[in-house]
């Protein structure tokens, strides 16, 4: 496992956490998405605001990442988290029929405001970012409307409204827009003659009706003793994309796995001395697996990086 995947791993489970304590329904993000855009932030840190980015990014994980910020010395250093992530990015961008995956990074900078070139430079270079000029000081809302077309343009129209009325104003200077598009297919499809209604229950005592796909075949799977769970990986066409599903043993165990979870211990139950081939009766919702809550993570295998992960809580 690269040591930027073990970064995006850990701000992952870092941001989970913050979001459950506040959200008790289903959550969705993508760890991907949020450390390149910070991390194109980071490349134009100094000093102690580097420092600071450098340890909840864990960026200090990298090796040869042992100084923050543009300093072109730092930069131009092989093997630093910049040269990681284009990298990661170079690979993600590969052109392939089995799925469709859109990383797009892009700034915009307000036009009479002056930026460091060698800045613009290698946020091109180390995250492949177009730089676009925007007149935030005398049209913010024109602005506004140009940068949430590009993003629905990159998300295939799923992300409409990304920054919302007067979310941007005449001191705007620069905005950094990181956009992940993915569609894929299941691997092992799922027969239409094998989904039925069943029902998926939220707790002991409520269920819900919803369209429940089935199938039996080989998957890699695990079982979690310590922690009462297991998780079954899911390959998606092509099989460079998987789901992994961690689903407690109990219907109302997810709280107790989402409480013991930590990046350490999923690297830990999701290495392949761990996950082993077996053959498993997979029952998932149809939405947007297993008739509990459970959560996911979606993960590019090559690069071991976490694209998107979360809560499904009632789907």
């Amino acid at each position: 496992m690269s040591s930027l995947s073990e970064a995006i791993i850990h701000l992952a489970i870092d941001l989970f956490h913050q979001i459950r304590k506040s959200e008790k329904e289903n959550i969705f993000l993508s760890p991907l998405s949020i450390s390149s855009a910070l991390a194109m932030t980071y490349l134009g840190a100094r000093e102690n605001t580097a420092s600071q980015m450098q340890k909840v990014l864990h960026f200090n994980k990298i090796a040869e990442n042992t100084r923050g910020g543009a300093a072109k010395e730092h930069v131009e250093k092989p093997g630093n988290v910049h040269h990681h992530f284009q990298k990661l990015l170079t690979e993600l961008k590969k052109s392939t029929d089995a799925y469709e995956l859109s990383v797009a990074n892009r700034l915009y900078g307000e036009k009479e405001f002056r930026f460091l070139q060698e800045y613009m430079d290698n946020v091109q270079k180390f995250y492949l970012a177009s730089v676009e000029s925007a007149d935030f000081k005398n049209a913010a809302e024109e602005s506004r409307k140009m940068i949430n077309s590009w993003v629905e343009s990159q998300t295939n129209g799923k992300i409409k409204d990304l920054f919302p009325k007067d979310s941007l104003d005449s001191s705007t200077v620069l905005v950094l827009v990181n956009a992940v598009y993915f569609k894929g297919q299941w691997n092992q499809k799922f027969k239409e003659e094998h989904t039925a209604e069943e029902k998926f229950w939220l707790n002991k005592d409520t269920s819900k009706p919803v369209q429940m796909m089935k199938q039996t075949n080989s998957f890699k799977f695990v079982s979690l003793e310590d922690v009462q769970a297991k998780i079954l990986e899911i390959p998606y066409k092509g099989e460079e994309l998987s789901m992994l599903v961690l689903l407690p043993n109990e219907v109302d165990g997810l709280q107790e796995l989402e409480d013991q979870l930590t990046a350490e211990k999923l690297i830990a139950w999701t290495s392949p001395q761990n996950m082993g081939k077996r053959e498993v009766d997979l029952y998932l919702p149809r939405f947007k697996v297993e008739e509990n809550p459970f959560l996911f993570l979606i993960k590019h295998i090559k690069t071991n990086s976490i694209l998107f992960c979360g809560r499904v809580s009632s789907p």
